[in-house]
């Protein structure tokens, strides 16, 4: 299978380390992962602004890009269901690129058919289901059937966990009163748990929570759940 990694814009700015664990986690797996570096934006944030035109070339590109590509997997959930679920109504060339892209959790658990990955992470985590995760990519309990796997890790339930962080994107920045109070409980949520490190499959929507956290001084660090799976004891995170 040739693989493709799609990092997206948000990872490969501001964290880059998550890309670099995707890698390693698929490697000690067994398969060779490609980053392709013509690859760009999705077209997430032109859409979601009203930008539909704009976001067309993106789109475009996307399919060239990874055309040659068995799979493409991804570290964010938000960029993949753009890519499954937009891409195709906005370019039908772009149809058969769309359907072979996959969320981390997905391509684990539905192509990989694995579940242990061999991890190791002992803290207490709690887990974060990203609305994008839930709503359109429908992951489930992937992530978490995953997470259950890792050894030594204590997983805490998140109190109303299907609740959205208030971060959106754009949503976030025109509507900050809204996001902040949002993001308030869930934070509140967070620290019932006693978790040292709160996990999810979209570092966006732990930049947003984290970002609280550190301000009201919760002691509560942020991890993408690929870091967690990428961690092993002889190599941990």
């Amino acid at each position: 299978m040739r693989v493709a990694l799609f990092l997206t814009c948000v990872n490969d700015t501001l964290y880059p380390g998550t890309g670099k664990a995707v890698v390693r986690l698929l490697r000690r797996l067994g398969h060779d992962v490609e980053f392709p570096s013509g690859q760009t934006c999705c077209g997430q944030m032109h859409l979601n602004t009203g930008y539909r035109r704009q976001a067309l070339p993106l789109v475009k590109g996307f399919a060239e890009t990874f055309e040659p590509y068995d799979a493409i997997v991804t570290p964010s959930a938000s960029c993949g269901a753009m890519v499954r679920d937009w891409h195709p109504r906005l370019a039908t060339r772009a149809a058969g690129v769309a359907s072979r892209v996959y969320e981390l959790s997905e391509f684990l658990v539905d192509v990989l058919g694995v579940t242990d990955v061999g991890a190791y992470f002992p803290h207490r985590v709690t887990y974060h289901p990203t609305c994008h995760s839930l709503r359109m990519l429908r992951a489930g309990d992937r992530p978490l059937r995953l997470l259950r796997e890792v050894r030594g890790i204590d997983l805490a339930e998140l109190p109303d966990a299907a609740e959205c962080c208030g971060f959106g994107g754009t949503f976030a920045l025109k509507n900050p009163e809204v996001s902040a109070a949002m993001c308030a409980d869930k934070v509140t949520a967070v620290r019932e748990t006693r978790a040292e490190a709160l996990c999810a499959a979209d570092n966006s929507c732990l930049m947003h929570i984290g970002g609280a956290l550190t301000r009201t001084r919760a002691g509560i660090r942020t991890v993408h759940l690929a870091e967690i799976l990428a961690s092993t004891e002889e190599d941990p995170l």
